[in-house]
């Protein structure tokens, strides 16, 4: 298809899908004539991945230049969720070892990572110590000690054991796909396009449940 016709196809105007071909998020077409390439669907496919990423999950573009780079480099579907943090990418050395000495300074100063780490370890969960998400959690529970909150680690071992289910139903959406790459994919999806959804799902809850309180306390 020509660049008109998959601009029409895929809802994204021939500017912006310009920009993503300069920008290198998108494939460059098959040369069909000195001014004229020709497009396929793997092209349409991608940019409806793009539209998910930037215009749903509002990543940047630098973002999504790691996320892509994450599933070029990254042919283990599982992988992946150690990989993504926050709409970003860690490279398998660089990015890893970065979180790694990030995570030792944390614990030089006093941060929650110790915490973190004995929270995985009473859950039996077997991730790479470097992986950012550790000094993230360990960040959130150093937080929470310096508000004098009384929610430690071990405050958090049923949200985990939640998370632990949760990451159960992610598995499955993976281990439905027939060929790798749409594994790698679905991964990409489940860890970055769910996250916002759970996280709407359990503000819904929430409201709900405290409205439900409220009308039962005496007026």
């Amino acid at each position: 298809m020509t660049l008109s016709e998959l601009s029409s196809r895929s809802g994204v105007s021939t500017a912006t899908i310009k920009y993503y071909l300069r920008e290198g998020l998108l494939p460059r077409g098959q040369r069909a004539a000195a001014t004229r390439a020709e497009y396929g669907e793997e092209h349409l496919h991608r940019l409806r991945l793009l539209r998910t990423l930037i215009g749903v999950r509002q990543l940047s573009v630098g973002a999504v230049k790691g996320v892509l780079g994450a599933m070029a480099r990254q042919h283990d579907p599982h992988r992946i969720f150690g990989m993504l943090t926050d709409g970003g990418s860690a490279s398998p050395d660089g990015d890893h070892e970065r979180g790694k000495g990030v995570a030792q300074e944390g614990e030089e100063k006093g941060a929650g990572v110790a915490d973190a780490r004995r929270l995985i370890t009473e859950m039996g969960w077997d991730v790479d110590p470097g992986t950012a998400a550790v000094q993230s959690l360990g960040s959130v529970l150093h937080a929470l000690s310096e508000l004098n909150t009384e929610i430690d680690w071990q405050t958090l071992l049923p949200y985990a054991r939640l998370a632990d289910h949760i990451s159960e139903l992610d598995i499955e959406q993976i281990n439905g796909a027939s060929r790798p790459q749409e594994a790698t994919e679905r991964a990409v999806l489940v860890c970055l396009l769910l996250e916002p959804a759970l996280l709407a799902l359990r503000r819904l809850a929430a409201e709900d449940k405290s409205l439900r309180l409220s009308s039962r306390s005496p007026q």
